[in-house]
């Protein structure tokens, strides 16, 4: 699998205040930048799966709804998160 438990809280740790941090806007858009990189590559291999087709527009629609809110909460925490992970906008 290419997520596992270790990864996830990997993840966490570097983006969240903590391992155990699942649920802040930083570690959630972390998440969904790791998984989109996983579908991109999926899909260059497999370009007629339609249904991770879906599964990747919906992932990218969530993660920019979460960047939107940050962006309206907290504009210093937004411009960290796309920092640190290399997002274009």
């Amino acid at each position: 699998m290419y997520l596992d438990s270790a990864k996830k809280s990997e993840i966490f740790g570097k983006y969240g205040q903590s391992n155990s941090d699942t649920g802040s806007p930083e570690s959630q858009v972390a998440l969904f930048s790791y998984r989109i990189a996983h579908l991109t590559e999926h899909m260059k291999k497999n370009r007629k799966d339609h249904t991770t087709e879906r599964s990747l527009v919906k992932l990218v629609g969530k993660r920019r709804a979460l960047l939107n809110y940050l962006k309206h909460k907290d504009i210093e925490r937004y411009r960290n998160i796309v920092k640190a992970l290399g997002l274009r906008k």
